[in-house]
């Protein structure tokens, strides 16, 4: 098999928060995503999965760990080197009316990256570039010359994704991209990236909320709790028979189109709130919500190890 192109190993990310205390948004995890893979990324809000994104690219400097990309480690590389390596690697925001800049028209959002690279030798050629990758992304060269007050979410968003592309990446983190869109535009987003994917071989990191989404673009699938993976698989075995309790909760909030179907299945109702990443619980995470929980999963950390074959979960009595 292949080297993995994108490798994260012992991944952590500590903010101090004064007094001594740390907050813990990422706490030592392991994963790959292979070349001209998705990994869909998934949990819900405040478990760390924008963080890993926004630290894999060294938004934020990591407090320990390696990102191993293209048989590189990025956090050994200086902010000149830094600066050339972010060719390779990119990102879609989340939020598409924070990540556009007002002041600036859509030939000058995009091309900014050219200009940052050296990637067209004059206005021309610039010009030439933007308009190429707006219509690739599904607008019109005319939109070149506009601001981004005048676009609806949607087409922000495809802004977006062309400033991305705008250097030609190999790796692209989409954080969140389609959660602040409406449901209507969503899957016009979604099958625009599956499209580009195939075009130029990228390889995504999607982190999502919407599990249907992640199931429909996703290769494999990671599940975070509180800093942590507590279960990594291919989609179609994490959708058809998920093995860690949290996934399984997860699960069971995915809507069924058949309200007969809707109506007879269980649902999983977790008690309690998410506990605090600064004073995480001991032993197993997700003990405090758990069903399943005994003295064992207070006591004892459990490793992430293979249950199934490519199957990975985060539990004592995940068999």
């Amino acid at each position: 098999m292949s080297k993995p192109l994108v490798d994260v190993k012992n991944l952590k990310m500590h903010f101090d928060v004064g007094g001594g205390s740390y907050l813990k948004a990422v706490n030592d995890i392991s994963f790959h995503i292979n070349k001209g893979e998705t990994l869909g990324m998934v949990g819900e809000s405040g478990c760390g999965k924008s963080t890993v994104g926004r630290t894999m690219l060294r938004l934020y400097e990591p407090t320990s760990g390696e990102m191993i990309f293209d048989d590189t480690d990025i956090y050994s590389l200086s902010k000149k080197q830094m600066k050339d390596k972010r060719r390779d690697i990119q990102m879609i925001f989340q939020d598409p009316y924070a990540s556009l800049n007002p002041r600036m028209t859509v030939l000058d959002i995009i091309g900014e990256a050219l200009d940052i690279h050296n990637l067209a030798a004059n206005k021309k050629e610039r010009k030439a570039r933007v308009e190429e990758l707006l219509e690739l992304v599904g607008l019109n060269a005319e939109h070149a010359n506009r601001y981004a007050h005048e676009f609806s979410g949607g087409q922000r968003q495809r802004i977006g994704i062309a400033r991305a592309l705008a250097v030609k990446p190999k790796f692209i983190v989409c954080d969140e991209p389609i959660s602040a869109l409406d449901v209507s535009i969503q899957a016009q987003v979604v099958n625009l990236l599956k499209d580009l994917q195939r075009k130029f071989d990228l390889t995504y990191l999607f982190i999502a909320h919407d599990l249907a989404m992640v199931k429909l673009i996703s290769d494999r699938v990671a599940v975070m709790y509180l800093g942590e993976i507590v279960e990594i698989t291919t989609s179609d075995a994490l959708y058809a028979n998920p093995l860690h309790p949290y996934t399984k909760a997860l699960m069971s909030a995915i809507p069924i189109p058949d309200p007969d179907a809707e109506a007879d299945r269980d649902r999983i109702v977790l008690s309690g709130d998410l506990p605090s990443p600064i004073n995480p619980p001991s032993g197993c995470t997700f003990r405090t919500r758990c069903p399943m929980a005994t003295e064992k999963c207070a006591e004892e950390k459990p490793p992430l190890v293979e249950v199934k074959e490519g199957h990975w979960a985060s539990c004592h009595y995940a068999e």
